[in-house]
């Protein structure tokens, strides 16, 4: 059988990205790769004329899931720039939100994966840290430009932290109001520890 230019690069991108929201819903030893080529559409067999190994696609779906965080975070400051708003405030609000909470295959992949990741092969890691770097980078970049480039890193990892930590504890609790209590406090702890910056 035939297949237009570029069929294969479209099913390698399905199977990306049925991946990366299987990941982050079901974790990476939760998901198994026979299940993911059937949600994709595909035969088990498929996956090894796109991908050398599991590790190979745990790497592009992480880089996948990445890419779509950094396009949300980037929209949200510019929108909150557009309305004269404070963009470091938009990302805290945007990922600290029960939309975020309730949807962990469609978020981020560090506070869905990061426990799971630190126990997989150092090229896994090295993804996600990268990931992780370039998030606090953005943040970074939304604090007062007085702010020494080592401080700005570390104020920015540490409010990165703060909202990992709170997104993974609002999603562990059964308790939905005490869920909410818990992002509400992270929201304001994040933003005071940026305003304690400025």
């Amino acid at each position: 059988m035939r297949y237009e230019k570029g069929h294969k690069e479209q099913t390698r991108k399905r199977v990306v990205d049925v991946a990366s929201a299987r990941f982050r819903a079901k974790g990476i030893e939760g998901t198994g790769v026979a299940g993911l080529m059937a949600e994709a559409g595909l035969t088990h067999g498929g996956f090894y004329a796109h991908f050398k190994s599991k590790d190979d696609l745990v790497r592009e779906a992480l880089s996948a899931a990445h890419a779509r965080n950094r396009a949300g975070w980037a929209a949200e400051v510019k929108a909150a720039r557009d309305r004269g708003g404070d963009g470091l405030e938009a990302i805290v609000r945007w990922y600290l939100r029960p939309a975020h909470r309730d949807r962990p295959e469609a978020g981020c992949s560090v506070a869905a994966l990061a426990p799971e990741v630190a126990r997989n092969d150092p090229e896994i890691r090295d993804a996600m840290a990268r990931a992780a770097d370039e998030m606090a980078a953005i943040i970074a970049s939304e604090l007062p430009p007085s702010l020494s480039g080592e401080r700005a890193r570390e104020t920015a990892y540490a409010i990165f932290a703060l909202m990992v930590g709170t997104l993974q504890l609002a999603r562990v609790t059964t308790d939905h109001a005490l869920s909410e209590a818990i992002l509400e406090a992270g929201r304001e702890a994040a933003l005071r520890l940026a305003r304690r910056e400025t």
